[in-house]
């Protein structure tokens, strides 16, 4: 039997489909010795290199699908690696062998907040196709008088760059003056959308949170760069969302979990000490050539 080459490679966490087939368009991947081909077809007995180096590709029932929850602070980018050498958010996820983690969507270098990471690439792909419409809710912080006709233009829709957009939901969530908090929520991740669709109405949004994916809050207490395993129930709750068969093992054993309180010391430890070492580096003299 064969399958596609993006969704066998994306599937073995070789990335999201997206990334793998910009990689096939640019020849980055050989399949038997030649350059691959979009829409490529493979067995389970082909060779496979992702510039220059064999991977590993894996029949659908050896993949367990795992998803972390990351709690995303402001500063860090959404790439695997900076060549200025910022942090990103791939900098504290835990290390794997024979996987790697794929983000699914993104959010900018400014915001904070829920973002979810799955070993499934596919899983990934269709998660953040614009097709499924899954809601997300963001807190946000906006500098600026808004009233009432102004929310309803927002909700009803705005012409942005890109097309027209709208919040699904705006919620007063406190504050006072022209410096308040609201909670909205819209189904889809075009890219800056929540700040694009405030600053259409002439008013700043001075903070940006993502507090919740389809029906996945953002843990409660989980610190700014730490993560977290979603559980079996809800790992199949993003899976029965994009119509994946559901995933029957997991790797967070219910008989040795810490408590929520060791768990978030430890995170909140590590948390400075890699603040530290970014300090350190920063302070550094450049390298003499």
């Amino acid at each position: 039997m064969t399958e596609k080459l993006q969704k066998v490679l994306a599937r073995s966490g070789h990335g999201s489909r997206r990334e793998i087939e910009a990689k096939i368009s640019a020849g980055r991947i050989r399949v038997n010795g030649s350059v691959a081909r979009l829409g490529e077809r493979i067995d389970a007995d082909a060779q496979v290199r992702i510039d220059g180096h064999e991977v590993q590709i894996k029949p659908e029932q050896e993949v367990v699908c795992r998803v972390l929850m990351y709690h995303k602070p402001e500063g860090e980018l959404c790439t695997r690696k900076d060549p200025e050498g910022r942090p990103t958010v791939y900098d504290r996820l835990p290390r794997m062998s024979g996987a790697r983690w794929v983000a699914v969507g993104r959010l900018d270098v400014n915001t904070s907040g829920l973002l979810l990471f799955t070993t499934d690439g596919e899983l990934a792909n269709r998660l953040m196709h614009p097709s499924q419409q899954i809601e997300r809710e963001y807190a946000v912080r906006v500098f600026g008088e808004v009233d009432e006709a102004m929310v309803q233009r927002l909700l009803k829709g705005v012409q942005l760059e890109d097309g027209m957009a709208s919040f699904n939901t705006i919620k007063m969530a406190g504050g006072e003056g022209i410096n308040r908090w609201f909670h909205v929520t819209l189904s889809e991740g075009r890219n800056r959308e929540v700040r694009r669709l405030w600053e259409s109405q002439e008013v700043q949004v001075s903070r940006l949170i993502r507090v919740r994916y389809g029906d996945i809050p953002l843990e409660p207490g989980l610190p700014q760069g730490g993560w977290a395993e979603l559980p079996l129930s809800e790992v199949n709750y993003l899976r029965q969302q994009v119509k994946l068969a559901p995933e029957t093992r997991s790797f967070i054993d219910p008989r040795h979990q810490e408590s929520k309180q060791r768990r978030f010391g430890k995170i909140r430890k590590a948390t400075a000490r890699r603040r530290q070492q970014v300090k350190q580096q920063r302070g550094r003299p450049p390298a003499k050539k």
